[in-house]
Parts: structure tokens; C-alpha cells; sequence
């Protein structure tokens, strides 16, 4: 591309960061960045109801955890600030183009009270038509509707302004995702408030003004946003303004369900900072996003996102609903775990902290020990870091009740025999046994005796551990404080073996 690239990422505070939104800061990052464009960041905060206490905060540091960076925004204003849309409504930044819009006629104030609008609908709906706005100004010339105006002040009334909607057009633009959309005027339920009656202007009028004077020249949101399209057109048009390119990028539906993604749906986490604390790594987090609704060339599926970035090219978004995979998630977060399991040691070590399983300072002192004991329990299986903890919680760190299944192997004949050896056999190894003395010695035992399977193998485990699976057992002994196993060892002779 030859023109220049800023693209935005434009936020409500209304919440933390949502899948969806990530998805939408991802793409236009990437587009930004393939094109050595600028990627923008504004907060649309001017639903100041709905906006929450750190709602900002939350959206900016759970974006920059996921690896992007941005070249304006409220914390790194540029040229075409301020970027928050409060800020911009009181510099009177929208009031000077809806004052533009009404000096020309394509705006009006409207005081229909909320009983005037819902008695309409009421009849609209009893007449069997499509909710729409009703003109209260038709017929009357320019100096009549400014006296109805009047009227409706001294009544203390306090008006809305509307965008007058011309019915007979028809609103077309070529999306990037989606290809040549149309749609007529008249879908859009007829005029429509650009200024709210507090003097707020609406999200569809305020994007435009924001976008047009930051000049962006793409805009990449979620399929949601088609139906907001004509109406932004139209204040494009009506203020003489070009017109960016629109791309809607797929709906991302729930896999199970094919439901579309609903902030309501607590049967799945949808929040970033969700899979965050739960200690998803930000790479995968990136990665998998990235796969929704746009897909590489050829078969590989784990990338970067400095690779993304390379690679990206729009004309790869898909026109398909997105699924939202728990499973495939998990996948991408196991394979970039096991790509650099050191890296994400500490991460893993902190989960035992903060599980009460281990003092901050013992953790520090233990590393190496708490490295290695991770790593023997399977990190290389788990879905995220914080599942460490219950695979190390037993029996680096506590004991299993024995189960009435355990006693019978123990008790049974088999059992008592290979309980004795394995006891005499292990108090004679030295502190520092490998790996391979261990095994050695079980493989001895298991000649001597001529008992082999889970007549074996469980007896030992049970004696040792208290359990009857779990990582391999010879590594697991190695790391296991050798008085405390005799003591776990004579306990269970004591209570079971006597």
C-alpha cells in the first residue's frame, strides 16, 4: 500500500478487556504494522454511566501484557488529541459540527418525551410496520419548526438533535472482509439522535468527527459494526468528509454451542485478564486470537507476533464465523509452555507461592529444587501454569488418604512381600540414589520375587507416596527428602503392615 496507514483501537471503559476487543486491537496492530502504518488508541468514555473504575487502566495494561504497542494514545498523545472522547466533548469538538449539521438542515432538535416515542412504536407495532422514527417537523417551514422550538423550551423540555435521514438513498462500500455491501436508508429505523439531550454526542456521530480529524483511513471492527456503517456514511457525506475503508471482520461464536459470543455466557472466560491469572501465556494468548477469523498459508499454526506481523495480509480475514475453541486454546498455550519451560519456570514457581504451598523466601532458597520437582511432575501436559500446582501438590507437599484399594494391594500377599523388600532395599541406598540405582533396585526386586505389573509397582508407590500413579516414580524418589519418605514408609507398615 502506497497511502499512509493509521488504524484505531477505540475502547469503552465499560469493562476489561473482552476477546472480541482484543481480537479487534490485534488485526488493526497488525495491519498498522505490516504497512509501517500508526496505530491509534482513543477511549470512547462518553457513556459515562456504564464506565468503571479503572476501565481504562484495565484495556491498556492487559494490551500491553499481550505484546502490543502503540504509537498514540491518552498516555502518548500526538498531533490529534486529546483521546478521550470526554475530553473532546469539552473542547466542544463534536458541538461544532452538529452545529454545522443543524445550520444546513440535515440535523434538527427533537423534544419527543420517552411516552411520545413509546406510544409510536406501539402503534407502529400494532400496524404490523418496522419500528422507525417519525418526522414531528413535516410540512412546516424553517421559521415554524425554530417557533415550535421556542414552544418546547418554555415548557422546559429539553431537546435531542437528529440526523435528518434521506430515505431514498442507497449507503454502498466495499468492505475489505466482507466484499460490495448495500444498504437502503430506510433500514436503518429513520432519523437518528446524534446529540444526546446532557449534550453528549452519540457513538455514531462522535466516531466519525474522532476518525475524520485523526485521520484514519481504515477502519477494522467486529461484523457487529455493519449495521452502524450507513449511519456513519451519512455524516461523512453530510460534512463533506472522504470516507475510510470499512473492514467487518466474522462474528466469533462459541464452538460448543455456535452461539454467538455473549458477555453473559459464563460457561466460558472470555476475558483476557481471566486467562491472565489463571497464567495463559501472552504469546499464546496472541496467537490463538489471531487465528479467529484469519488464517495463515500452509499447515503451521503456532506464530509470534513479530511473525504475524510479516505475514499478515488482510485479504486473509475470513468471511466465516470465527469458533471459539477452549480446547485449541489450550493446545497453543501447552505448545508455547513447552517451547521454553525455563522461561516460564518462575511463573510456575510462583503458583506454588501463591497456593500456600511454599513460603516466598523457601521458594527462593529451593529453586533449583522446585525446578526440577515441576518438571518431573509433567509440566510438559499442562494447559496453563496455574494446573502445576495440583500435580506437585501430592506428594512433594502433602499426603493422600490410602484408599480401602490401596490396602488390599498392600495387605495381599504379593504386596506384603514386595512392601518388605522395597523397605530394606531403600534404606540401604545412598542419600544421592539416581534415577537409575532406583530403578535398579526395583528391577532386582521384581526379579527376586518374580512379581512384576501393579502387584509391583503399586505397593511401593503407596509406601512412598500414598498414591498409585503419578510421574515416574524413580525420578520422583530422587527429589523426595529421603528421612521423610522412611517416616511415610514406617507409617504405613505401623497402620496396615503390623
Amino acid at each position: 500500500m502506497t497511502e499512509d496507514i493509521r488504524v484505531r483501537y477505540a475502547p469503552s471503559p465499560t469493562g476489561h478487556l473482552h476477546i472480541g476487543n482484543a481480537r479487534t486491537a490485534i488485526f488493526n496492530w497488525l495491519f498498522a504494522r505490516h504497512y509501517n502504518g500508526t496505530f491509534v488508541i482513543r477511549i470512547e468514555d462518553t457513556d459515562s454511566a456504564r464506565n468503571i473504575a479503572d476501565g481504562e487502566k484495565s484495556q491498556l495494561e492487559n494490551l500491553a501484557w499481550l505484546g502490543l504497542d502503540w504509537d498514540e494514545s491518552p498516555d502518548k498523545p500526538g498531533v490529534y488529541g486529546p483521546y478521550r472522547q470526554s475530553e473532546r466533548n469539552e473542547q466542544g469538538i463534536y458541538q461544532e459540527f452538529i452545529d454545522a449539521l443543524l445550520a444546513s438542515g440535515q440535523a434538527y432538535k427533537s423534544y419527543k418525551t420517552s411516552e411520545q416515542l413509546a406510544s409510536e412504536r406501539e402503534a407502529q407495532q400494532a400496524a404490523k410496520q418496522a419500528p422507525h422514527y417519525v418526522y414531528e417537523y413535516e410540512g412546516l417551514t424553517n421559521e415554524e419548526r425554530e417557533a415550535k422550538y421556542a414552544e418546547f423550551e418554555a415548557q422546559g423540555l429539553k431537546p435531542v438533535v437528529r440526523f435528518r435521514v434521506p430515505e431514498e438513498k442507497v449507503y454502498a462500500w466495499d468492505d475489505i472482509v466482507k466484499g460490495h455491501i448495500e444498504i437502503g436508508a430506510k433500514e436503518v429505523g429513520g432519523d437518528w439522535v446524534i446529540q444526546k439531550a446532557d449534550g453528549m454526542p452519540t457513538y455514531n456521530f462522535a466516531v466519525v468527527v474522532d476518525d475524520h480529524l485523526m485521520k484514519i483511513s481504515h477502519v477494522l471492527r467486529g461484523d457487529d459494526h455493519v449495521s452502524n456503517t450507513p449511519k456513519q456514511i451519512m455524516i461523512y457525506e453530510a460534512l463533506g468528509w472522504d470516507v475510510p475503508k470499512f473492514g467487518h471482520m466474522a462474528l466469533i461464536i462459541n464452538g460448543e454451542t455456535g452461539k454467538k459470543l455473549s458477555k453473559r455466557d459464563e460457561n466460558l472466560l472470555q476475558f483476557v485478564e481471566q486467562y491472565k491469572e489463571l497464567g495463559y501465556q501472552p504469546q499464546a494468548m496472541v496467537n490463538f486470537i489471531g487465528l479467529l477469523g484469519w488464517s495463515p498459508k500452509g499447515e503451521d499454526e503456532i506464530f509470534s507476533l513479530s511473525e504475524f506481523k510479516e505475514m499478515f495480509d488482510e485479504k486473509r480475514l475470513s468471511k466465516a464465523n470465527a469458533k471459539f475453541d477452549q480446547k485449541k486454546l489450550e493446545w497453543v498455550n501447552n505448545q508455547w509452555m513447552r517451547r521454553d519451560t525455563d522461561a516460564v519456570m518462575p511463573q510456575l514457581i510462583q503458583e506454588l507461592v501463591d497456593a500456600h504451598l511454599i513460603s516466598a523466601d523457601d521458594a527462593t532458597d529451593k529453586k533449583k529444587w522446585l525446578s526440577e520437582v515441576i518438571k518431573v511432575a509433567g509440566v510438559d501436559g499442562i494447559s496453563y501454569t496455574r494446573q502445576i500446582v495440583e500435580l506437585v501438590r501430592k506428594p512433594f507437599f502433602e499426603l493422600s488418604d490410602i484408599t480401602d484399594e490401596m490396602v488390599e494391594y498392600l495387605t495381599s500377599e504379593d504386596g506384603r512381600k514386595v512392601a518388605a523388600a522395597w523397605e530394606s532395599a531403600y534404606e540401604s541406598l545412598p542419600i544421592d540414589a539416581t534415577p537409575a540405582d532406583y530403578m535398579s533396585t526395583i528391577r532386582a526386586i521384581q526379579n527376586d520375587l518374580e512379581i512384576k505389573g501393579r502387584n509391583l509397582w503399586n505397593p511401593i508407590r503407596i509406601m512412598t507416596t500414598h498414591e498409585v500413579q503419578g510421574p515416574n516414580l524413580p525420578e520422583m524418589l530422587t527429589l523426595l527428602d529421603k528421612n521423610t519418605v522412611l517416616k511415610t514408609m514406617r507409617d504405613v507398615k505401623e497402620k496396615y503392615l503390623a
